[in-house]
């Protein structure tokens, strides 16, 4: 057995008994899609075949992404947007690479992250109340993150969206071109990531309000925050890295490799 097949086993037996408990608990409203986002080909990493097929430790990016979701204890379906032309190439990848706990669907994407995203939620069963969106490009996620996302947004009535996110360290600068006009607190700023996680219907009226209105965002928050939706930021840690640029890889696998040992999965 593979390093990560024992990972993907340990991984399944923690979330099937948390999954057990929840029910227990009787936390049904906690039931989440969870859409995986790899429409795009990636083409600042320079791979043709798309850098979320690109083996790191063991295993394509994507599928650390889907396994991570997967493993959360509150998902109960996955949606994964492919590529267009690439979905029966990414189901068997997926399949073929992980032992999946939920029922999992396809569908491609569009021209645009934000019409990939839209293509997954055509896809979200009607008895999930909660929906996740996770970058296929973030392989170091783990489902402690949904699940950190999760206990926020259910600790505040007033929020429709809570994100995995991490607060700047960098000294940041407002820029002309390339003309300093003012250094702000960093204090107010934080980096977003993925999963980001909402209320279903905030999240579908706020797609369909930005289709209909023709804005594009650079996350899902953007979308939620310009109808007036609060949202929170979960600290997830800054090595929830999204893969870009080939040195990004170099970084994320480190990271994993690291991780997989300190799990007992060894080399």
């Amino acid at each position: 057995m593979s390093y990560c097949d024992e990972l993907c086993k340990q991984d399944a037996q923690v979330a099937n008994a948390a999954q057990e408990q929840r029910q227990g608990d009787g936390d049904v409203d906690r039931s989440t899609c969870a859409i995986i986002v790899a429409g795009g080909l990636g083409r600042r990493f320079g791979n043709p075949a798309g850098k979320q097929y690109v083996a790191l430790a063991g295993m394509p990016i994507l599928c650390w992404s889907v396994l991570a979701a997967d493993r959360a204890a509150s998902v109960c379906s996955l949606v994964v947007v492919t590529p267009k032309g690439y979905i029966a190439q990414t189901q068997h990848l997926i399949e073929d690479t992980l032992t999946l706990i939920h029922p999992i669907c396809y569908v491609e994407g569009g021209t645009t992250r934000q019409e990939s995203v839209a293509h997954g939620l055509s896809r979200v069963p009607t008895h999930c109340g909660l929906i996740a969106v996770h970058d296929g490009a973030r392989p170091l996620a783990q489902s402690e993150a949904f699940e950190a996302c999760i206990d926020r947004l259910q600790q505040d009535t007033l929020l429709v969206g809570a994100i995995a996110a991490t607060p700047s360290i960098d000294t940041l600068k407002l820029v002309e071109g390339t003309t300093v006009i003012s250094t702000p607190d960093r204090s107010f700023y934080w980096c977003a990531q993925t999963p980001q996680i909402f209320h279903r219907e905030a999240l579908l009226e706020a797609y369909r309000l930005a289709a209909q209105e023709g804005f594009i965002g650079t996350d899902d928050a953007s979308l939620v925050e310009r109808q007036g939706g609060r949202v929170a930021c979960v600290d997830c840690g800054k090595n929830n890295l999204k893969v870009t640029l080939p040195e990004d890889a170099l970084l994320a696998e480190a990271l994993l490799e690291q991780r997989l040992s300190q799990e007992g999965c060894g080399f």
